[in-house]
């Protein structure tokens, strides 16, 4: 008799279960969407328009914390001068990690 009753309340729940499952997968999916991949797309699109509005005069921090003012551009490459004596680095615009000053901004 017990093993009816068992098998009678796993025949009734096992249908609904299933459903509650899926709904709980598509939430996970939803939730993982809006706190992880949405938010890293917006500051990927943020450092790529950082990197394309580069300037000659800018003065950057490249990934590798060398901290220089750019010197000239060309398609994936930039110069900076890292010191007043002119020592000159030539980097790829993908290694900018942030522009402290920009070129109007910065007054010589």
């Amino acid at each position: 008799m017990f093993n009816t009753l068992f098998a009678l309340e796993a025949a009734n729940t096992g249908g609904g279960s299933g459903l509650l499952t899926i709904g709980l997968l598509v939430v996970m999916v939803v939730v993982f969407y809006f706190f992880g991949i949405r938010p890293q797309k917006k500051q990927e699109k943020e450092t790529a328009a950082m990197r394309n509005g580069l300037q000659v005069g800018d003065e950057i921090t490249t990934i590798g914390g060398i901290i220089g003012k750019i010197v000239s551009i060309k398609e994936e490459t930039c110069v900076i001068e890292t010191t007043r004596g002119g020592t000159k680095i030539r980097i790829l615009k993908s290694a900018v990690s942030r522009v402290d000053v920009k070129a109007e901004d910065s007054v010589d």
